[in-house]
This record gives structure tokens, C-alpha cells and sequence, in this order.
């Protein structure tokens, strides 16, 4: 290590929960039993280990799940992706069992909630947030740190699964949709006869699907510009399919935003 370069923060699993074998819920603390530092809701979190008995740290980015709220711990949704290519980092991670280490860097990135719009008025408009696998775990960050300040902003989370069981934290969602009028919860699964799906009888086919009719049926209105704010995050045919559903409707993204650098759907691709 060069002189004048800090030493990498160790941290340990505290939690694991898998879903499947292949989708997991993590925490991990640091080792040295401080508060996690601040972050923002929707910023990610890389986590790194050492492979192949190599010296060197690698690290991989991943959206935090917890709230900023939360300051005992990181809390990470991730998936184990054996397709197209196996992800050696991510594979290495599954293999560590709770009280195992490995190492995190400081909260970063941008995908945030957008709370000021472009003359820094506050952004009142419904938050629609479409989701495919993973790209869920932002997201729940975003709406427990919601929850947590007591905000009375209308939200829509929409999440595609390919089964019932990869549906995370849904039990946690179903309640918050059952106890507050202002929070919808719209999940859909795109393989339905799978045996991880058993039982399911809610929505198939992929999260875009539900936009149009069935997300204004669950609003009470016409879905504009004007009253509902996008975020995106997921695949990327998951996103391409969701702005050219938008674009139409006067939707603008961020990538492309407008003279005024005003914008309706902020997007992170994930997975």
C-alpha cells in the first residue's frame, strides 16, 4: 500500500436471508462497530474481496436497500447472476457466510430522489417507480426513508419478477400499501407456471405492462407530465421499453432533458 493511502474499510455480514438460491438479502456492518456513514436515498454501495488469493481488493457496486435512517448497518438486494456471464465478485460474495468480511467503500452516486424541481420549488408530483429484479433494492431505500420523514407524497412502485419468490420485500410492501392510502404496490411476475411462482395470483408479464390502463385504474387518473415523476431502474430492455412507452406522452428523461433541465423519468440501469 502506497504511503499516504488510507486502509480499505472492513466490514462483516451481520444478516443473510436467502430468497432463492440464487437471491439474497445482505447486511453488513462495519467491522469496527461504527455507524455506517450518511448517504442518500438511492445511492449504492461497493463491496469488495480478495480473489483468487490475489492481493488486490476487487470491488463491485450495489444499490443499498437500507434507508439513511438505518446507521447500524448496509442492507443489499442481490441477485446471482450466472447469465450470459458468470459474476466472479458477486459469486465470491454468495459464498460468505454471516460473520465473514470483506471490504466497502463510502456510499456514492446520483440515482436520488428528486425533491426540488428546475427553480427549486418543491417536486410535488406522484413518484412512479418501475423496478425489474434487483434494480428493486434503490427503491426500497426510497421508500422507507419516505416512511421515516413522514412524507405525504403519493408513490407508485411497480416490480417485475421473473417468479413469485424473487419478489422481494413484499410482505414489507403489501402492509405499507395496506396501512397508507398515499403508497400503491404493483408487483407482476413474467413466469408464472414456474415451480418458484406456485400459488401466485397476481399480475403476469413484464413490469411495463402494468403502465397504461391498470396503473391509471390504481391512481384514479390520467398519468402526465404534470402529475407523476418516473424513476427506472432495472434491465435495460426494461428501461428502452418503458421510455418508449413515455416518450409518447411527453414524458422527458434525464439523459435528454429539456432547454430548462427539467425531466420526468430518472433512470439506473441495474442487473
Amino acid at each position: 500500500m502506497s504511503s499516504g493511502q488510507a486502509p480499505p474499510n472492513i466490514g462483516r455480514i451481520a444478516y443473510r436471508e436467502n430468497l432463492t438460491r440464487e437471491l439474497a438479502i445482505i447486511r453488513v456492518q462495519p467491522a469496527d462497530g461504527s455507524a455506517v456513514p450518511d448517504f442518500k436515498a438511492g445511492q449504492f454501495v461497493a463491496l469488495g474481496l480478495k480473489l483468487d488469493d490475489d492481493e488486490k481488493i476487487t470491488y463491485r457496486a450495489y444499490s443499498l436497500s437500507s434507508p439513511p435512517e438505518e446507521k447500524r448497518h448496509f442492507e443489499f438486494y442481490i441477485k446471482w447472476a450466472t447469465e450470459p456471464v458468470m459474476g466472479k465478485l458477486t459469486s465470491a460474495l454468495f459464498d460468505v457466510g454471516v460473520g465473514g468480511e470483506l471490504y466497502w467503500r463510502k456510499p456514492a452516486g446520483a440515482f436520488t430522489i428528486e425533491d426540488r424541481k428546475t427553480d427549486g420549488t418543491p417536486e410535488t408530483r406522484r413518484l412512479v417507480l418501475v423496478a425489474s429484479g434487483t434494480g428493486l433494492a434503490p427503491f426500497i431505500s426510497y421508500v422507507m426513508h419516505l416512511k421515516n420523514i413522514g412524507s405525504k407524497r403519493k408513490v407508485v412502485l411497480l416490480h417485475g419478477a421473473k417468479y413469485a419468490q424473487e419478489l422481494g420485500y413484499r410482505g414489507m410492501l403489501e402492509k405499507m400499501a395496506a396501512d397508507n392510502p398515499d403508497f400503491k404496490y404493483l408487483p407482476t411476475v413474467s413466469r408464472p407456471d414456474h415451480p418458484l411462482s406456485q400459488g401466485w395470483r397476481g399480475n403476469t408479464g413484464r413490469v411495463e405492462t402494468l403502465l397504461g390502463p391498470q396503473l391509471e385504474k390504481l391512481v384514479g387518473e390520467k398519468i402526465t407530465p404534470a402529475n407523476s415523476f418516473f424513476h427506472i431502474c432495472g434491465y435495460q430492455g426494461t428501461i428502452d421499453s418503458v421510455v418508449s412507452i413515455l416518450s409518447p406522452l411527453g414524458f422527458v428523461t434525464n439523459r435528454n432533458k429539456r432547454k430548462d433541465g427539467s425531466f420526468d423519468i430518472k433512470i439506473e440501469t441495474y442487473g
